[in-house]
């Protein structure tokens, strides 16, 4: 039995902050390991209690999530993050995603899909609620960047990245294997250098290799 994700959970709202943890405290795999009410608070929480996620509001008193996020990443690199916010997108998730943040969801998510993000950005993936992905759509400027050769399977599995799909619910819509989807975009990740996928979705728009049809 695999030890169960170890998450924190950063909310200034008591409210909202107990009611993620009462609902993921449901999942026999998740295990939250703190709160914190602003994000010096979570900041030191999660370099105290190293969890292996940290759910993030992106506005707080104190220091907002912003600050604690890029504080984080420097401080601790594989810790994962996933931003929470009750508002429209705002630039701010550019900076968020240049420097590999792997989640961005509302907070009005539903509780089953919230769990299956917090699975996916734990395995190695991205999570990006669709309004994101369409913000980043309407503001990213394409630019000239070195040329990269992806096969017609990699170009359709890279289309696929830009989704919430996870890899398992790609492999499904392809009909493939979970392993097959994965060892796809291991390849995207190399001929694009890019670390994780978020970081290659950005890369892929700005050099215009997305169809992103939906």
């Amino acid at each position: 039995m695999t030890d169960p994700i170890r998450i924190l959970i950063v909310d200034d709202h008591a409210v909202v902050r107990k009611g993620l943890a009462m609902v993921l405290r449901l999942e026999p795999d998740l295990d939250v390991v703190g709160e914190a009410e602003n994000g010096r608070v979570g900041l030191e929480a999660a370099l105290s209690l190293h969890p292996d996620i940290a759910l993030v509001d992106l506005v707080m008193p104190e220091m907002d999530g912003q600050t604690m996020a890029l504080a984080l990443r420097k401080s601790d690199p594989k810790m994962k993050i996933m931003m929470l916010t009750g508002t429209e997108v705002d630039d701010r998730v550019f900076d968020l995603l240049s420097v590999g943040i792997e989640g961005y969801v509302f907070k009005n998510i539903e509780p089953a899909e919230l769990v299956r993000a917090i699975h996916a950005v734990v395995n190695g993936e991205a999570y990006l609620h669709p309004a994101v992905m369409k913000k980043v759509l309407g503001k990213i400027q394409p630019q000239s960047a070195p040329f990269v050769l992806l096969t017609p399977r990699e170009m359709e599995i890279l289309d696929w990245m830009a989704t919430p799909n996870t890899y398992k619910q790609i492999a499904v819509q392809l009909g493939v294997s979970e392993e097959t989807v994965r060892s796809h975009a291991k390849n995207i990740l190399e001929k694009m250098k890019q670390p994780n996928r978020a970081q290659a979705v950005l890369s892929a728009m700005k050099m215009k290799l997305l169809k992103l049809n939906g």
